[in-house]
C-alpha cells in the first residue's frame, strides 16, 4: 500500500482548530520562503517547494497568494525554527518541528501536549530518515523510475499504490531536481511534495488506550499553531 495514506491522513484538518493552525502553518512558510528571495516561485526553488507543499495539504490558494503578498509588502515579521523529540503512549515516537515568533510559548505548549498524555521529551530522531516524498497520481510507475535514474536522481524507492497513486523516495538533497523531471514529464499537481522524516521501524498500536492517548497527542500537537511538522513512527 505504501505510506502515501499515513502520510495524507497526518495532514487532514478534522476540526475548525486544526484547519485554522495548517492555514497558519501554511501561511508562516511561504512567507518565509517568500521573503528569503524572489516574491515568484518561478525564481525561488524555497518557495516553489513551500507551495507544493501545502496544496497537497488542501491549503487554499487565497492563503497562499495573501502569504506571498505580506512578503511582497515588506512586512518585518520573524519566526525562528525549532525541533523537539519526545516519546509518546504505546512506544510511540514523534519528532515535532516549530516555527514562531515566541520560542518559550512554543516549548511550553509542546511539552505541555506531551507530559499531559503520559510522554515525555527524549532523543528519537535516529528512529527516522530524512526522505523526499511525492505522491501524485498515475499508473506509469516503470517509466517514473526510469525518467528519474537516468536523470542521476538518487532514488530510494517508486511505488505504485493501490489507490491509484506513485510514490516517489529521493535523497533530500535530490528533492529540486526530482520534481523538475517529474514536472518535464507533466507531473505538476503532487498529493505530497516534501522533504520529512519516515519512520525506520513503523509500529503499531494495537492497545486501545495507548491509540487513544497517540491520537489525542496527535491531535493536541496539530492545533498548536506554533507546531510545524509532527513526524511519527506509529502506522494506522
Amino acid at each position: 500500500m505504501g505510506r502515501a495514506h499515513e502520510v495524507r491522513a497526518k495532514s487532514m484538518a478534522a476540526t475548525a482548530a486544526k484547519k485554522s493552525a495548517l492555514f497558519m502553518r501554511a501561511s508562516k512558510e511561504i512567507y518565509m520562503a517568500a521573503k528569503s528571495g524572489e516574491a515568484d516561485p518561478a525564481m525561488n526553488l524555497a518557495l516553489r517547494s513551500a507551495i507544493d507543499k501545502w496544496k497537497g495539504q488542501n491549503v487554499t490558494r487565497d492563503v497562499i497568494e495573501r502569504a506571498i503578498q505580506k512578503a511582497k509588502g515588506g512586512s518585518a515579521e520573524a519566526y525562528s525554527s525549532g525541533r523537539y523529540e519526545a516519546f509518546g503512549p504505546g512506544g510511540s515516537l514523534f519528532v515535532i518541528d516549530t516555527l514562531t515568533d515566541n520560542s518559550n510559548r512554543a516549548f511550553v505548549e509542546v511539552r505541555t501536549a506531551i507530559t499531559k498524555k503520559g510522554g515525555h521529551l527524549g532523543s528519537v530522531l535516529f528512529n527516522f530518515t530524512e526522505t523526499g516524498l511525492f505522491v501524485f497520481k498515475g499508473t506509469n510507475r516503470d517509466q517514473v523510475e526510469e525518467n528519474l535514474i537516468l536523470s542521476d536522481i538518487d532514488v530510494r524507492e517508486v511505488n505504485q499504490n493501490d489507490d491509484g497513486t506513485i510514490e516517489v523516495l529521493v535523497e533530500p538533497s535530490f528533492f529540486g531536481s526530482a520534481r523538475d523531471i517529474l514536472n518535464g514529464m507533466g507531473i505538476e499537481d503532487f498529493e505530497v511534495a516534501e522533504v520529512t522524516f519516515l519512520p525506520n521501524d513503523p509500529v503499531k498500536l494495537d492497545d486501545s488506550e495507548d491509540s487513544r492517548k497517540f491520537h489525542e497527542l496527535s491531535d493536541m500537537l496539530d492545533e498548536l499553531q506554533d507546531v510545524q511538522n509532527v513526524y511519527t513512527n506509529v502506522e494506522e
